[in-house]
């Protein structure tokens, strides 16, 4: 039984474990002639690693990207890629007191009612660790999308920590970058940065709502049923460690909509349709229409914590359990570019995917 990937034409197998040896992917189906090197890969790695603010886990990893194979003299060959980042500051000896615990709103538990075994050393495959095999195969997936796609853009963000959203009022694209939260929003980052740090001082943590945009995607991405691309979003996103909740465009706020309001009408500019709003997030009937594609996703807050909880151990007694070690205050921070690297892949595929279906001639002309 093999759940360990996703993907249909471009398939993505992670691999690995929080504290191994290592971790990585192995990416099939990439398109050949694509440029593809560790140094470019290492870019949105650097992204997401740890340790680079106070407001993240201070484990000390390079995060380093190894390319084993499907790259000869900088291009893909189109045969399986293999990616490989070797960890190097595993901190084991935290973990021993929680051997035999489980810890509250962590993944410990149901591994263990399921498989009967579990990698109790930072949490093994339900680590955040695991997410950066998934940024090295979104690196690979970026760089197909810039060969087929070259107008294409994708932005992930922070909208909200904790009860605290942004003020969408004061949207700054440039902000994003600016901030160890990736709030487009400077007195929102500002503002969360205090908060952050009383939460991390007294032991706590906190969750976040992360928004991924995509611009530049063509009409005509997605099929109908049970191939839609919003469909493949959300399980994407869903499949990140620690995500609760998926929403594409208005999402859940939808429901409070009127017909009248939720509909984004149409009119003939020079260059085809354009849509008076996104309520729909750039998907309709699971196709995308050339607008935006918005996903959000909400990540819960980090279970190893300093303040005590009551658990059990594994042979049913009543204890209280308190998470030493080295942990993200708000794992949504870190999640950001996870985000951008799944939407990379999921557009990757569908792109294939349509292009397997129809051709790259013209379809449905309007005008």
């Amino acid at each position: 039984m093999s759940l360990n990937s996703f993907g249909h034409l471009f398939r993505v197998t992670t691999w690995g474990e929080s504290h191994g040896p290592a971790l990585g992917a192995t990416v099939d189906g990439c398109p050949p002639g694509v440029p593809v090197t560790a140094e470019a890969l290492q870019h949105w790695l650097d992204r997401r690693k740890p340790g680079q603010s106070k407001y993240t886990t201070q484990r000390r990893e390079a995060d380093e990207v190894e390319i084993l194979s499907g790259v000869f003299e900088g291009v893909s060959t189109g045969t399986p890629i293999q990616l490989m980042i070797r960890n190097t500051d595993q901190r084991s000896k935290d973990y021993g007191d929680i051997a035999e615990k489980f810890r509250p709103g962590h993944a410990d538990i149901t591994y263990w009612q399921k498989y009967g075994i579990r990698d109790y050393r930072g949490g093994g495959r339900s680590s955040a660790r695991e997410t950066a095999a998934r940024v090295a195969a979104g690196g690979v997936a970026r760089a197909a999308l810039g060969v087929l796609l070259p107008d294409l853009v994708i932005t992930g963000c922070m909208v909200q920590m904790g009860p605290h959203g942004i003020d969408r009022a004061c949207w700054d694209d440039e902000e994003i970058g600016r901030n160890p939260f990736w709030v487009p929003d400077a007195q929102a980052a500002e503002d969360w940065a205090g908060y952050l740090d009383g939460l991390r001082k007294s032991g706590d943590s906190v969750g976040a709502v992360i928004e991924v945009g995509a611009k530049g995607v063509p009409p005509g991405l997605g099929a109908p049923v049970y191939g839609k691309l919003d469909t493949d979003l959300a399980a994407a996103m869903m499949s990140i460690n620690a995500v609760k909740g998926v929403e594409i465009g208005d999402g859940m706020s939808a429901a409070a909509l009127t017909g009248s309001a939720n509909a984004d009408e149409i009119t003939m500019g020079p260059d085809g349709p354009v849509y008076s709003s996104n309520h729909a997030g750039g998907i309709l009937g699971g196709i995308s229409t050339g607008q935006e594609v918005v996903v959000r996703f909400a990540v819960k807050p980090t279970s190893s914590i300093l303040t005590p909880r009551k658990t059990i151990t594994k042979s049913g007694e009543e204890t209280e359990i308190v998470t030493k070690g080295r942990h993200d205050p708000c794992v949504g921070i870190r999640a950001v570019p996870v985000g951008e690297a799944m939407m990379a892949c999921v557009l990757l595929d569908h792109v294939l995917l349509h292009r397997g279906q129809v051709g790259d001639g013209p379809r449905g002309q309007i005008g």
